[in-house]
């Protein structure tokens, strides 16, 4: 899930890869192309009716399928883990786990709640709660957070590929299974306590301030950024990012920032791995997986010896990889886009949701470039679209949107392997020191 920075993607109708509805990486601002959650009131395409099938060039290459990752997650159970299922929420692909949010300060035990069915996005930072999932009980004990200079509350605002959410900034303890961040900046949208219109500049595309508008309760974003501007906004004041309750634009110290809870627990703080089962080509009901928090710091956790290729990311998770003869700088691994979207115009799509809908199904691969080694081939397989999305499924690793100047391997990419990232300046002896991204495949 990409913020203008990341969120999931479910067609809306195309409009759709301009129309994603947003969700996720960084911070609130602006920035470059962004994949999106779509609403459950996103549309699939109804059939190939609208295809377009005549390719802007000729493929010749032989159509050989990629093999399916078999790699099968660590089992939840661990206080270092948690349980993570696809299933049947309105959209497919949509990795969720349940969060648990206290009174700051309170070691997790006080005016505490557990809230389902949000997203598990690792190409986002920060935790993000709609106003509506959190309790008056509990939302009354999460303390606001102010401004250094004038001392009102602080809001922010947060620029998504199809609207904007504006809210509150709460400080919360944040229990993960056994692990707790204490007194973590959270982002609570749709907070009506904020009586104030979100900013002009904000207003991009419609407003994400229900759990209807975004397709959950939340997000929880736990990719390779301890926050979500850093020091870009602690030394600058950056319109579409921080704003005192009153609408003005003010510089956060990191401290005060939405932060990416693993980076503040006391241990396992140095990045996580997600990993989920490996689904049917045609399919799956739900999916299974495990978030595991931790690099080569518990023997659940082990990078170290897999012989995982070990990508160098910059602060927002990209890398650079090529395929189909174009070198894209934005490439991502990002659990919070539902399909693949990258850009190939000699598969067939259809032109009213964007989705590949090949006759029989594509292999494909793309070239990552890495630090050990120094690139590495990863394959992948694109099936018809349509047909997936009017199978009743919720689980499907093959499903692909056209989308252009960039890669985001979304889900499809997750199913059967563990996906590692490593925390900027985090260290792990099979990692080194963050940002990096790592996968293992079976």
């Amino acid at each position: 899930m990409r913020k203008i920075a990341r969120i999931i993607a479910a067609a809306l109708g195309l409009g759709l890869a301009l129309n994603l509805a947003g969700c996720g990486g960084g911070g609130g601002g602006s920035s470059s192309n962004s994949t999106a959650n779509a609403p459950a009131a996103a549309s699939a395409p109804t059939g190939p009716g609208g295809t377009t099938s005549n390719p802007l060039t000729n493929d010749s290459t032989p159509n050989v399928l990629a093999v399916d990752a078999s790699a099968v997650p660590t089992p939840a159970g661990p206080g270092n883990t948690m349980s993570v299922t696809v299933s049947g929420t309105g959209i497919h692909n949509q990795p969720m786990v349940s969060v648990k949010i206290c009174a700051p300060g309170s070691n997790a035990t006080a005016s505490c709640t557990t809230i389902p069915n949000v997203i598990v996005d690792t190409a986002s930072f920060g935790l993000r709660l709609v106003r509506s999932a959190i309790p008056n009980a509990t939302f009354s004990a999460l303390t606001a957070e102010t401004d250094q200079s004038s001392g009102l509350p602080l809001a922010e605002c947060a620029l998504f590929g199809s609207g904007y959410a504006w809210g509150s900034v709460h400080l919360a303890d944040i229990a993960l299974s056994s692990e707790i961040a204490p007194s973590v900046p959270i982002h609570v949208i749709g907070d009506s306590a904020l009586t104030l219109a979100a900013p002009s500049e904000c207003q991009v595309g419609r407003p994400l301030a229900t759990a209807a508008d975004l397709g959950a309760n939340g997000i929880l974003g736990i990719g390779v950024s301890p926050t979500d501007c850093g020091s870009q906004c602690a030394l600058t004041t950056l319109s579409q990012f921080y704003y005192t309750n009153a609408g003005n634009a003010t510089s956060v110290p990191v401290a005060k920032q939405i932060s990416n809870p693993v980076a503040r627990f006391p241990q396992d703080n140095n990045g996580v791995i997600l990993e989920m089962a490996q689904v049917s080509d045609s399919g799956s009901a739900m999916a299974q997986g495990t978030l595991v928090f931790g690099i080569d710091t518990q023997a659940n956790n082990v990078l170290n010896g897999t012989g995982a290729p070990i990508i160098r990311t910059d602060l927002k998770g990209d890398f650079t990889s090529s395929y189909g003869g174009t070198t894209f700088t934005q490439t991502f691994f990002d659990s919070g886009s539902t399909v693949l979207f990258f850009p190939d115009t000699t598969i067939a799509r259809d032109v009213s949701s964007g989705y590949y809908i090949p006759a029989a199904t594509v292999g494909r691969t793309s070239t990552l470039a890495g630090t050990n080694p120094a690139s590495v081939t990863l394959g992948f397989n694109i099936a018809n679209g349509a047909t997936l999305t009017l199978s009743g499924n919720n689980a499907f690793n093959n499903l692909g949107i056209y989308m252009t100047r960039q890669f985001d391997f979304g889900l499809p990419f997750f199913y059967g392997r563990h996906v590692y990232y490593g925390i900027s300046g985090r260290a792990s002896s099979g990692g080194g020191t963050g940002p990096y991204v790592a996968y293992v495949s079976s």
